[in-house]
């Protein structure tokens, strides 16, 4: 019995750490969460001064992570990278781009809250336990279609008709930032850390908190870069 009890400690002392940090977490994702709405509000240099902060952030905390090694660095860079631009030219600086940015951190946000709240509460079979031991498939599935139904209500609230081409894509980016989740989770369990870093209270680093989005505005640049007919991403991202 005294075995299994010390067995029962290292489960006990995370999820007691993990109880204490919620309300961390919470006002952390307040804050982080204003400021990136009001970036967007304001649009222009402001907006483009607010996520080069934030790639310049990412990049170096992989470079920390990954201990300088050149080709990581490299990667690295290109990572951070790719989430600028995604998100400048994502946003535009019109008002179908601020509508497709606000409707992305609705994907991406509600996705992320509802997964670990649903994985707590739920439990059941994990999603990846080789990479991240407390992400669950009912966590997946419930956040899926939460972000999903957040997205909606965005794109009806702007005053889109909702398409079944919506449904496709949301579907897509959702899954995308869930995946872009654990590849991060991967890079830090392929270097023995926890953390990117313990820049945010609750949170850890920009990279922790910028995984999924990173991902997400990934695709959904791809998408709206792949469509005919229009002038801008956000155009062929939602107008269908």
């Amino acid at each position: 019995m005294s075995s299994i009890r010390e067995l029962d400690r290292p489960a006990v002392k995370g999820a007691k750490r993990r109880a204490n940090e919620l309300p961390l977490r919470v006002y952390s994702s307040i804050v982080l969460g204003a400021l990136a709405l009001a970036a967007t509000w304001i649009g222009g240099t402001v907006f483009a001064l607010f996520w080069l902060v934030a790639a310049i952030g990412v990049a170096w905390e992989w470079a920390r992570l990954t201990s300088l090694r050149p080709m990581w660095l490299v990667a690295g860079v290109i990572y951070a990278g790719i989430f600028l631009v995604s998100m400048l030219l994502l946003r535009d600086d019109s008002v179908l781009g601020f509508v497709a940015l606000i409707w992305l951190f609705a994907l991406v946000w509600t996705a992320d809250v509802f997964a670990f709240f649903a994985g707590r509460a739920i439990g059941g079979p994990k999603l990846a336990p080789q990479i991240s031991p407390n992400k669950t498939w009912a966590g997946a599935i419930v956040g899926t279609i939460a972000g999903i139904t957040a997205g909606a209500i965005v794109l009806i609230a702007a005053g889109l008709s909702l398409r079944p081409a919506h449904l496709i894509i949301m579907f897509i980016v959702v899954i995308a930032a869930q995946l872009g989740d654990l590849v991060e989770s991967a890079i830090k369990r392929r270097f023995g850390v926890k953390d990117s870093s313990q820049l945010i209270p609750g949170h850890g680093g920009l990279m922790d908190r910028c995984d999924s989005l990173f991902a997400a505005a990934a695709v959904a640049l791809a998408i709206g870069l792949m469509g005919t007919g229009a002038s801008l991403p956000a155009e062929s991202l939602l107008l269908w």
